[in-house]
Parts: structure tokens; C-alpha cells; sequence
């Protein structure tokens, strides 16, 4: 949260040139996100049995997240031309689902830091400083896509933090009905993949292919590349044997009453 809030020291003059910067860059973690880490950690933890069904769940966030993101967008505007269909900002449902599918993943984080510290103390500050590490690019570009999105500098930063006490709950959720969750973790991890995917899709692709010069498409394109290369290298930091969730968290979290 910290890393991310460092753009409010950038002045606001400056946003319209910084921040679509910041927008490729969020597209490139959040498909990473998507795709080296929820994915791969919802059919590790559902078997590869489940694996359809998990695919299912992704489909039909995906289709959800539409559903409501229309929702939103009619709430908004009634009319066929106003400032929710028009202008160089995305329109504020897609500020709404980043808040939305943050929370969700941080929720998720929540339940893994509770499961490790009831695992073993020291399991849990290794994991607590991975999630950690692992949070930072991703929360960058998510504060970025909120400001693009429309919100103020101070909005932005509320709603960053409000999505990050999402943690807090999945730990305080996990610490009562930890030997409940393990049916239903890849299924969250899922739908939060499907929120990411989604938003990157729906909502940042689109409003990247607004630039069309060459050099614009390859600065999009160096910096979607970096924000993949964040996402692997936090992982393989945090995570060098490829899973997200360890094993002890696993045999912990399959404790029956």
C-alpha cells in the first residue's frame, strides 16, 4: 500500500503523462496475477480433478463481472452520450471492479497468513513478508487504474486501503472456520483470477489501443513486460517451488473438527 501511495507525491499537473504509464504496466501484473499465480494456485489446492469445474468458475466470473460492470454503467448514466461512455478516462465501473477483485485476492491473503500462523509462528512471518512482496507491483498498478479511472488522489488511496482490510477479515474469517475453507479456496482463487481478467480485458486493453503512434505501442508493450516480469520474479522469490500455498498450510487447513 505504501509502494502504491508513493504516486500522490507526483503532482497532478503531471498524471495525464504518468499514468497511462502506469496503466500498461497494471495490465501486464494483473494478467500475471491471473495466469502464474490465482490459476495455477486454485487447481494446486482443488486437485486436478476439479480442474474443470475451477475453468467454469473463471467463465462464469467472467461473465458476472460483465453483468455487473452493465449494472454499474446504467447506474450511472441513462443517456447514449455522457462523461461514462466518452472522454480519455475509463469509466468508473472499472475503478469499481479493481476495488472489487482486490478485495477478494486480499481476502485470500488473509486466510493463507492465518493458516501459516496457526501452522507455525515463523511459517507465518515468512508468508506474511511474502504476500507482502508479492502485493507490490500489483498495488501499484491498481492505484494507477483508479486514478485513471476518474478518482481523486485522496479517493483513489481509501479505496486502496479499504480493499486491503480485506486481509484483516480473511485472517479474522480463517482463524474461526479455517478447517471449512479448503472446499472452497479455489473456487475464490478462481474468481478472483476471473475479476483480473476481466478488468485487463474489458477495460485496459481498450483504452491502451487508444494510442496509435509507434512509439506509444512500444512503450505499452516494454512496460507490460515489465509488469509480467514483476509478478514472476516476486513469485519466484516468494514462492521458488511454485506453489502458493505450502504444504503445512495445507495439512493445517484439512484439520477436520
Amino acid at each position: 500500500m505504501a509502494s502504491a501511495s508513493i504516486l500522490l507525491l507526483i503532482p497532478q499537473n503531471h498524471h495525464p503523462r504518468i499514468i497511462p504509464h502506469g496503466v500498461s504496466f497494471a495490465l501486464g501484473a494483473l494478467l500475471s496475477v491471473a495466469f502464474l499465480d490465482l490459476l495455477p494456485d486454485a487447481i494446486q489446492s482443488g486437485g486436478q480433478e476439479n480442474t474443470k469445474l475451477i475453468m467454469v468458475t473463471v467463465l462464469a466470473g467472467i461473465l458476472g463481472f460483465f453483468l455487473l460492470e452493465k449494472l454499474l454503467i446504467w447506474r450511472h448514466c441513462h443517456a447514449d452520450h455522457c462523461e461514462t461512455h466518452t472522454g480519455d478516462h475509463f469509466h468508473q465501473p472499472a475503478g469499481t471492479l479493481i476495488v472489487m477483485g482486490d478485495a477478494i485476492h486480499n481476502f485470500v491473503d488473509g486466510i493463507l497468513i492465518a493458516a501459516a500462523f496457526l501452522t507455525d509462528v515463523q511459517l507465518g512471518i515468512v508468508t506474511s513478508l511474502a504476500v507482502a512482496a508479492h502485493e507490490i507491483p500489483q498495488e501499484v498498478g491498481d492505484f494507477a487504474i483508479l486514478l485513471e479511472s476518474g478518482y481523486g488522489r485522496g479517493q483513489a488511496l481509501f479505496y486502496n486501503l479499504l480493499s486491503s482490510f480485506a486481509t484483516l477479515v480473511g485472517g479474522v474469517f480463517a482463524f474461526f472456520f479455517l478447517n471449512h475453507l479448503q472446499g472452497a479456496l479455489p473456487y475464490i482463487l478462481a474468481l478472483a483470477a476471473s475479476s483480473f481478467i476481466y478488468i485487463a480485458v474489458a477495460d485496459l486493453i481498450p483504452s491502451l489501443h487508444q494510442k496509435t503512434t509507434a512509439r506509444e505501442a512500444f512503450q505499452q508493450i516494454g512496460l507490460i513486460i515489465a509488469g509480467v516480469l514483476a509478478i514472476y520474479w516476486a513469485n519466484a522469490q516468494t514462492h521458488p517451488t511454485g506453489g502458493y500455498v505450502p504444504s503445512s498450510i495445507e495439512k493445517k487447513m484439512e484439520i477436520t473438527h
